[in-house]
């Protein structure tokens, strides 16, 4: 048996040796054709989204130490583990065919093509159609970093229950098979919901394609593997908030290559992303804040950096579409709308959405998605479209098909998946284990806990 499996093995690693070397010659004759064109690229477009890149990057270590701060002493490994290994996954995945499914060349608005597979022609001249003024590669591992956090904000739903194999194989099906298409129809050239393509849906830096598609994800978790064992009585309080404030920190400080990168270049409509993104993460902190006193007579720590991302999520699909004072208005919509979807209907209708990534990411991408046909305005952005404020009705209704394509999509496919993965390999962990907790059970390293 083990003879066998090792010539398996051998066998898969040869072919994809073999596929490398195929894919490094087309490279090879593609690179005397860049330098020719070299000359095109701006050296500032250039270097902020190289910056852009690095900070959307170091969200999902962010993330990490946010989620890891939020779950129990004995499971705080477990999370920064699967946090991690999706940047390496991931990163993979869409080197070898996740780019090229997304910004291929479309294939009847649905899917790209395999053209860039092994990123065959993504070199370091730009690309004809997206990002001209900086290298093509730049601009793929721009979107990898937007590929590998959207399905590890999935991790906060499932936290503390789930396999760590079986989390692995789905989080690879799932790049494939929800988010690749979704990029597509949003971001892609020619994709069935983007402006280029049938509708006329906006989503500036990911709203849709990132925290409603990752939110109705979690909602499929959370519904499929059932609730924690003692959730919500004897579930004890996040373990370690300096952990999560730090984590929480992090991600406002990437936000701004996530945001104001999505400009996809150095100019006055990236400064208004980044502007208006500070905005609505400081009105929703505050906002959540307020509501704490309203509501439990004091202000904490957890309700403020929780409402902060919420308003960051929010922003995210608006940055590059609406002005300070439109910030203002969809930070305070996201403390209210996510307060209320955490604090009261999570309670109403008993599903245990771990760390709240439905109920934040989920909701307020929603709303941010929403906002969009609400306050966009060419004034801001004259490739972008006007919202209801500013007398536009084509809008608000494109952005309320693609938020209800992309709710369905992502949540029946999402379904599917968990169930398929959890017939072959089983998703749950057992009863043992999680109660023992996963940082000794699935990784046999501890954290605080110890080995003995």
């Amino acid at each position: 048996m083990k003879i066998r499996n090792l010539c398996w093995g051998l066998f898969v690693i040869a072919l994809i040796v073999a596929g490398l070397v195929v894919l490094a010659a087309g490279e090879h004759s593609q690179a005397s054709k860049e330098i020719a064109v070299l000359k095109s690229i701006d050296s500032g477009d250039t270097a902020w989204m190289l910056i852009s890149a690095a900070l959307v990057m170091f969200m999902t270590p962010g993330l990490a130490f946010f989620y890891g701060g939020l779950v129990r002493r004995k499971n705080v490994l477990s999370v920064l583990m699967q946090c991690m290994f999706i940047l390496c996954l991931v990163t993979v995945q869409w080197i070898l065919f996740g780019y090229s499914l997304s910004f291929g060349p479309t294939i009847n608005g649905i899917i790209g093509d395999l053209s860039f597979a092994g990123l065959l022609g993504v070199g370091m001249a730009p690309s004809a159609v997206y990002a001209t003024t900086v290298p093509h590669c730049l601009f793929m591992i721009y979107q990898a970093m937007f590929a590998v956090i959207t399905p590890a904000l999935i991790i906060g739903a499932f936290a503390e229950r789930i396999r760590f194999v079986p989390f692995c194989i789905f989080t690879l099906l799932w790049s494939t098979i929800v988010y690749d298409p979704i990029v597509h129809w949003l971001w892609a050239d020619k994709g069935i919901l983007g402006v280029s393509g049938g509708m006329g849906a906006l989503d500036f830096a990911g709203g849709i394609v990132v925290h409603i598609n990752a939110g109705m994800a979690s909602l499929a978790a959370a519904l499929f593997l059932g609730k924690r064992i003692g959730y919500p009585d004897k579930i004890s309080p996040p373990h370690n908030l300096p952990f999560a404030v730090l984590g929480a920190g992090m991600l406002w400080f990437g936000w701004f290559g996530f945001n104001a990168g999505s400009a996809l270049s150095s100019g006055g409509l990236a400064a208004n992303a980044f502007v208006v993104t500070h905005i609505a993460g400081a009105v929703a902190g505050l906002t959540w804040g307020v509501l704490d006193i309203i509501y439990n007579n004091r202000s904490t720590v957890l309700g403020l950096i929780t409402g902060a991302v919420a308003g960051l999520a929010a922003i995210t699909p608006a940055a590059g579409f609406v002005t300070p004072l439109g910030a203002i208005v969809i930070g305070i919509g996201a403390g209210v709308i996510c307060y209320m979807s955490v604090t009261f209907a999570k309670a109403k209708f008993g599903y245990d959405d771990s760390l709240d990534a439905f109920g934040v990411h989920g909701i307020s991408g929603i709303w941010g998605t929403l906002a969009v046909g609400l306050f966009a305005s060419k004034f801001v952005n004259e490739s972008g479209g006007e919202g209801l404020l500013y007398g536009g009705i084509e809008l608000f209704f494109d952005q309320l098909s693609a938020i209800v394509i992309t709710m369905v999509y992502s949540f029946v496919l999402s379904y599917i998946l968990f169930w398929i993965v959890d017939k072959i390999f089983v998703l749950r962990v057992t009863e043992h284990s999680e109660r023992v907790g996963l940082d000794l059970t699935e990784h046999r390293e501890a954290a605080y806990t110890t080995l003995e």
